[in-house]
Parts: C-alpha cells; structure tokens; sequence
C-alpha cells in the first residue's frame, strides 16, 4: 500500500506487482490512481452482481501491462477485463455472467454452422477458457483488456472451428486412444484379473464406442464432473441451469454410456444374464475412476 494514503493505493499496489522494466512508464502516466478506479467502476457498473475487489483487478491487470508506452491503458477495456478476472478466480456471479453475456452470443459470429458443431465449440469454450490445470489458472486470465472480450473468444472459438474440421483435431480434443483404455482395464484389481483377455479387450473397445455415441453435451458434462471435478454447484454455474437439472444430466449421461456399453458388449461376446452384468458391474462400480482414466 501506499505511504500517502488510501487515495494513492492503487497505483502504489500496480506499481509493486508490475514487472520492475515497467516502473518507469508507469510513473509517465498521468491520473493513473484515478484512471485505475475508473475501470474497476466501470466493471462494477456493467456486471453490479459480480463481486471483485479493486486489489484483485489492479493485480490482476498488472500480469497484462504491454512494453513501452502504458497510454494504452486509458482505452483498455476495463468492464471486460473486470468480467474476465473475476471468472478466472471462479467467482460464481461471473461464470454466469460469461455464460450469458459471452458464450451465448459467439454462436452468432460464427457464420452458418450445424447445430452439434456450434454445441462442441461452447463446450470446448468452457473448458479451455474457464477451467485451470494444477497450478496453471484458466486461460481467461490471459485476457488482457485491449480489445472486447466477445471478440477475443470469437478469435479462440474460430479455432476452434478449424479444429474440428479436420480429422486430426476431432482425435486430439474428443478422442481417446487404445492404451488409455487399456490401462483403465489393467491388472490393479484382482476381480479384474478373473477376466480373459479377449474379455477386456472387448470392454475396452465397447466403452470406446460407447462413448464416442453420446451426444457430445452429454460427454462434455462427463468431463466436466469426473475428469476435471467439477461439482454440480459449478456445473450449474457454467451452464446458467439449476442444479438439480444439471445433476439429472449428468446421471442421465452415465446410465446412457452404460446402457450403450451394455449393448456393444452383448453383441461383441454373444452374452446376456449374470455373465454380461457382472462385467458392467466393473464399469458401473469404479465410473468415476473409469472416465478419468478414459477421458484424460
């Protein structure tokens, strides 16, 4: 904080966090106490249910301070990058906010697609954008305020687009490879080493199918909540719906993938009765570490 008191805070608090090379421009720039307060307002006046300290904003906009002339931060776009921080630290009225003010709009700026691709692209939004890694915060931190937000998820959504387009992206965002659901299927349990060997191999495979077929919402949700943790609070959040309609989706997407399970196993081993439950019930029993291990 600053010696000359609570009306200099701000500044002093950027200039502490700021890269030290930036130090010297920072102190070219005229007003900025004030010009740092106004933005934080400016958020407070767009998005008055999101709830975000002027400490947090001014920190958080340090990470984003461009070389050379800081003039720059006189036309940042302080309502957005307001909105974009307070998501990436999780804050609940945000993640709504960005859903309808944000998510919902991109469809409309990405030209005449079908109706499933434009869902995977929102559902691949939500999870590059809103969801961290470790240590790694959501890549909505790298917003920096110097364009409009909806244009910069546009950009990123585009991309997106031209992933799916191609083979080769649709594998690498929504495919999983044999030796993942191998290793799902090893021999770490020793119920599981009762199975023959062609039997795992056809679970393996009838899970692969089975998930492949899910409407691509319901395999987002699955990824959602058990590869990423995600709880239904946080679902919710996310898609702007109750809670107990998102968690009615989300058994209703795992008895969907165990009811296709069930039949791909059936038809690949000719089996039924006590012989086909029971190799569901090892999919059934440990689910959740199963889409870990198949989704990650």
């Amino acid at each position: 904080m600053s010696k000359s008191g609570e009306g200099d805070s701000l500044a002093a608090l950027l200039r502490t966090h700021a890269p030290p090379e930036r130090h010297a421009a920072l102190e070219q720039v005229e007003g900025l106490e004030a010009l740092l307060r106004e933005h934080h307002a400016a958020g407070q006046a767009q998005w008055p249910t999101v709830s975000l300290t002027p400490e947090s904003f001014v920190r958080h906009l340090s990470r984003h301070l461009p070389e050379g002339s800081l003039e720059v931060l006189r036309q940042l776009q302080g309502a957005d990058l307001y909105l974009a921080c307070a998501c990436a630290k999780g804050e609940h009225q945000a993640l709504l906010a960005f859903e309808q003010h944000i998510l919902q709009k991109v469809p409309a700026r990405l030209g005449q697609l079908p109706a499933s691709t434009v869902d995977e692209v929102l559902q691949v939004l939500r999870q590059r954008l809103l969801l961290g890694r470790g240590e790694t915060p959501p890549r909505i931190a790298d917003y920096s305020g110097r364009g409009p937000l909806l244009a910069w998820v546009r950009i990123i959504a585009a991309r997106i687009v031209g992933e799916l387009a191609s083979q080769d992206g649709r594998q690498e965002l929504f495919d999983e490879p044999p030796e993942v659901l191998a290793r799902m299927l090893s021999s770490d349990d020793p119920e599981r080493e009762l199975l023959r060997e062609d039997s795992r191999q056809a679970l393996a495979e009838a899970l692969r199918k089975a998930l492949a077929a899910l409407p691509e919402r319901e395999r987002a949700l699955l990824r959602l909540h058990h590869l990423h943790g995600l709880t239904m609070d946080r679902l919710s959040t996310m898609y702007g719906e109750s809670r107990s309609g998102v968690a009615r989706r989300v058994a209703h997407a795992r008895e969907r993938l165990l009811k296709l399970t069930r039949a791909e196993l059936s038809s690949r081993l000719n089996l039924a009765g006590p012989e086909l439950e029971s190799l569901l019930g090892l999919v059934r029993s440990r689910l959740d570490l199963s889409l870990l291990r198949l989704m990650d």
